[in-house]
């Protein structure tokens, strides 16, 4: 199969996983395809992490990106389970771009959100109305974990051709 110029973001949840793979062409850039793996969350963690990676398992063999961006752990101090459960989910995401030999990046929430709207603590809605406006999209990615997916994927694309363009390595 051709190596296509693809670039898979991904916002890891425990019960929802946003994904997005943005292809860069000659033309720009497309969406391909942008969707959510749930897991269920009356089942077991074990069950539940593994829902995750296999879902990710599948869209990283349906795709082929070259590259996964991923949104970087936050834990708040007043909900510490959250980042483990969270840890948990991302994992196994990077666990499956590891099986398929794939490079992983790492974005903050904040950086993400200031390179699509200039304001590091956007809300979602501003998100998801910046990632239909770059690509055109008639009503904005729902649920939000979609329309963040995209954004990752949006700023590895952008923060890579800064790097290739000014030569920086």
């Amino acid at each position: 199969m051709p190596q296509l110029d693809r670039i898979l973001g991904v916002d890891p949840g425990l019960n929802t996983t946003g994904y997005g793979v943005i292809e860069i062409t000659p033309k720009g850039r497309r969406l391909v395809e942008a969707g959510v793996v749930r897991s269920n969350p009356r089942h077991s963690l074990a069950d539940r992490v593994r829902s995750i990676h296999d879902g990710m398992a599948e869209v990283i063999a349906a795709h082929h990106p070259m590259a996964m961006a991923v949104e970087e752990l936050y834990s708040h101090y007043e909900r510490p389970k959250t980042a483990i459960l969270m840890g948990h989910a991302r994992g196994v995401i990077c666990l499956a771009a590891a099986e398929a030999g794939l490079p992983v990046v790492s974005y903050a929430a904040t950086q993400i959100k200031k390179m699509l709207t200039g304001n590091g603590r956007a809300p979602k809605a501003q998100m998801q109305n910046a990632v239909a406006r770059e690509f055109g999209l008639a009503n904005p990615p729902d649920p939000p974990d979609v329309a963040d997916a995209l954004a990752i994927a949006l700023c590895h694309l952008y923060l890579r051709d800064n790097i290739l363009r000014n030569g920086i390595p």
